[in-house]
């Protein structure tokens, strides 16, 4: 017995499926002259927005902070909410603060005076933002290894170096805004006010 399917004759007059195919192919160079013509007007079409976008953002300051993962998050929604999101020059240096005094190392500093002057004759920033963090390595590594133990020196250290910082920036640039925050690990941010110049 036969399935309920009832196959039809081929009609002849009707093209077979080879000749449908064979009749929408094309040329392979026209073929790949309207691949390339599609992409490049494609990567154009994307390139060209991204490009006048990035011309409307103009930094407003630059960012020194410590390259400790744990901070990076925190720190980016802070800026965020200081109006600053993506209109910022960023710097990251173990220490943060602690890297303007020459710890860990010299070249470390020198290579924050050569992004602030960078950042200030290209861009034209008007402040920087310095943002130390709890529990940092660097600090307990060249100051004190338990300083993370106890808050309440852990935070007069930090202010101590951020204020350091503070005045260093200050004496090169005096035209610059300077702000100093303390992140918490539960990303609390806690703004710190310099202590007076010794």
């Amino acid at each position: 017995m036969r399935d309920s399917c009832q196959c039809s004759e081929h009609d002849s007059s009707q093209p077979s499926l080879h000749q449908r195919i064979a009749s929408l192919q094309i040329d392979r160079r026209q073929f790949l002259r309207h691949l390339v013509g599609v992409g490049v007007l494609t990567t154009a079409s994307t390139i060209a927005p991204a490009a006048a976008r990035a011309e409307k953002k103009v930094p407003k300051a630059l960012v020194l902070s410590c390259i400790d993962y744990r901070i990076l998050e925190a720190e980016r929604y802070f800026l965020s909410l200081q109006n600053l999101g993506g209109q910022y020059d960023f710097t990251a240096l173990a220490g943060a603060s602690l890297a303007l005094s020459g710890m860990p190392h010299q070249y470390d500093a020198d290579a924050f005076w050569d992004q602030l002057d960078i950042s200030y004759r290209l861009h034209q920033i008007k402040k920087v933002l310095i943002l130390d963090h709890q529990d940092c390595a660097v600090y307990k590594y060249k100051i004190d290894p338990s300083l993370a133990e106890n808050p309440e020196l852990e935070l007069t250290t930090h202010t101590e170096y951020l204020s350091r910082a503070y005045w260093a920036i200050r004496d090169r640039y005096p035209d610059l805004n300077i702000e100093l925050y303390f992140v918490n690990l539960n990303t609390e941010v806690k703004q710190i006010s310099p202590l007076a110049k010794t």
